[in-house]
Parts: structure tokens; C-alpha cells; sequence
């Protein structure tokens, strides 16, 4: 698997956060648009830049309050993803994330969520990008992997898949071992978060203190098992949103981040084998 990490899980510039990620051995980013929008350069420096230091842009993020929206709305915010879809084309970037409604004009309608996210895909799909949907926790409508998931699962189109992410699976008590009977292919992409267990609001737990796997109190170990044997293969990278964080030296973030995922790669591979070994000297 590759491994990434999200730039806002970063301290400093875009081009400081791209050097520690590099220094700690990744072979990606995911790149949120705010860091984009506050870098001191074009489009072509910052390809340039990430691949100079040997990291691909696997994933631009986020694009929000696009599905289940009035017609209206809709068509605007198929402008609006054209315009995203220039920046991700000139910088390599083959996935954008699109994150569930949290808009006040959304409506529940499944169907109309699946029909427009076909929609999105369908222009992706004639430059070549992808479009990976997320449910989060605190969408409106759509919160839940299984929810998101039947909603891809409809629109069928093949440059649509889902997201999954760790945080917003595990901070509802949601079970994920359904995501094991999702083919893998239609998982375009995975985002691990550790968290402790806190009594308040979803979205500023969130926001503010997620962490690294292995500094919290969320059985991740679980989850990626699910997600492996559901069949993927992609990337797997780190969506952390820590205010500590963004205060910390960024190389120290970075390695620590490192360490974090070749801790819990090494946890689910002990779990795998103790499973194995377990079933063959079985009755």
C-alpha cells in the first residue's frame, strides 16, 4: 500500500509541509484546498515541487454540499467542480473527495444523491479523475459508510467510489464490519484516524482532536482488518486534525505520523497471523 498523509496535518507552509512529508518516507499526499489556495506559487510549481520530492497528489479535497441538492444548485455546482477539476488535472491529482451534504437546502432523496453523483462522475470520467464519496459523521443525511456506500452502489459508474474514513466510522459506534462485503475496487481510498473517547459535539471532536493510530482510544486495528479483507489495495493515509499538531515542528509530526502507520500495519499483520495460525491448528 501506499502511504499518505494529509497536508492539514501539517504546521507551517505547503512547501514545509511537503519537505517533512517527504523526510518521513511518504509516497503521498492528500491535498486539502485551503493549503493550496495559501500557497505562494502556481499550479505547476506545486506539481512541480511534490514530485521533486517523490510525492505524488493522490487525493484533493474536499468539495462539499454537492448531492441531493435542488436543480438549481445542482447545475452550479457542476460549474463549480469543472473548476476543480482544471486545478486537479494540472496537478496530477487523479481523486477528488466529495464529502456528504451538511447544506440546509440538501433533501432526502437517495435516488436524486445517486443521480447527480453519476452526474459528477460522468465529467470526471472524460478527464480521466475520479470522484470518491464520504459520509460524514455529521452530514445531514447521509453519515454512515453503509448509507454512502448503497448510494455509489446506485448511481453505478465506474469512475464513483467511496471513501472511508476511520474517524467517522468509529466516533458514532458504527460497525464496520460490513465494509468487509464491499468489493474493494469500489473503495477509492481510506483515511485512518485515532481519537480519544469524548462526550461532546461530533464536528468539533473532529476538528480538533483527532490523532495518530495507537494515541487514541478507537479500535482501528478492526476496522482495517475490515477494509482488507473487503479486498483493498489503494492508499492508506492519515486525516489528522489536531490543533497540538499544527502547532508542532513539522518533521517531528511527520515521522511520528510514519511510525504511527507501521505500528498499526504491524498490529494487523500479528492479528492476520495469530488468525491464521489459529484456524489451521484448529479441530
Amino acid at each position: 500500500m501506499r502511504r499518505s498523509v494529509a497536508t492539514v496535518s501539517m504546521s507551517g507552509t505547503l512547501r514545509q509541509k511537503l519537505e517533512a512529508i517527504a523526510a518521513a518516507r511518504f509516497d503521498a499526499i492528500e491535498l486539502f484546498e485551503n493549503d493550496f489556495i495559501n500557497f505562494n506559487g502556481s499550479v505547476r510549481d506545486l506539481r512541480s515541487m511534490a514530485g521533486d520530492l517523490g510525492l505524488g497528489i493522490d487525493l484533493y479535497q474536499p468539495f462539499r454540499d454537492f448531492e441531493g441538492m435542488p436543480d438549481d444548485a445542482f447545475r452550479r455546482s457542476l460549474d463549480r467542480a469543472e473548476r476543480k477539476f482544471d486545478v486537479m488535472q494540472a496537478l496530477g491529482a487523479p481523486l477528488m473527495l466529495v464529502c456528504s451534504n451538511t447544506s440546509p437546502l440538501a433533501l432526502d432523496d437517495a435516488a436524486r444523491s445517486a443521480a447527480q453523483l453519476h452526474a459528477l462522475a460522468e465529467r470526471a470520467a472524460r478527464r480521466n479523475l475520479r470522484i470518491g464519496y464520504e459520509a460524514l459523521a455529521w452530514g445531514r443525511f447521509v453519515n454512515r459508510y453503509g448509507q454512502a456506500w448503497s448510494i455509489v452502489e446506485r448511481a453505478a459508474h465506474p469512475h464513483l467510489g467511496l471513501i472511508l474514513d476511520s474517524f467517522h466510522t468509529l466516533s458514532l459506534q458504527d460497525d464496520p464490519s460490513g465494509i468487509a462485503a464491499i468489493p474493494g475496487e469500489r473503495i477509492f481510498f481510506l483515511q485512518m484516524a485515532d481519537a480519544p473517547l469524548m462526550a461532546m459535539d461530533v464536528l468539533q471532536w473532529a476538528r480538533h482532536h483527532r490523532n495518530f493510530p495507537g494515541q487514541g482510544q478507537f479500535d482501528l486495528e478492526n476496522f482495517f482488518v475490515q477494509v482488507l479483507f473487503s479486498g483493498y489495495a489503494g492508499t492508506l493515509s492519515l486525516e489528522i486534525f489536531n490543533d497540538q499538531f499544527r502547532e508542532t515542528p513539522n518533521r517531528r509530526t511527520a515521522v511520528d505520523a510514519m511510525r504511527s502507520l507501521l505500528f498499526l500495519e504491524n498490529q494487523v499483520r500479528d492479528r492476520l497471523e495469530r488468525a491464521r495460525d489459529a484456524a489451521e491448528s484448529g479441530p
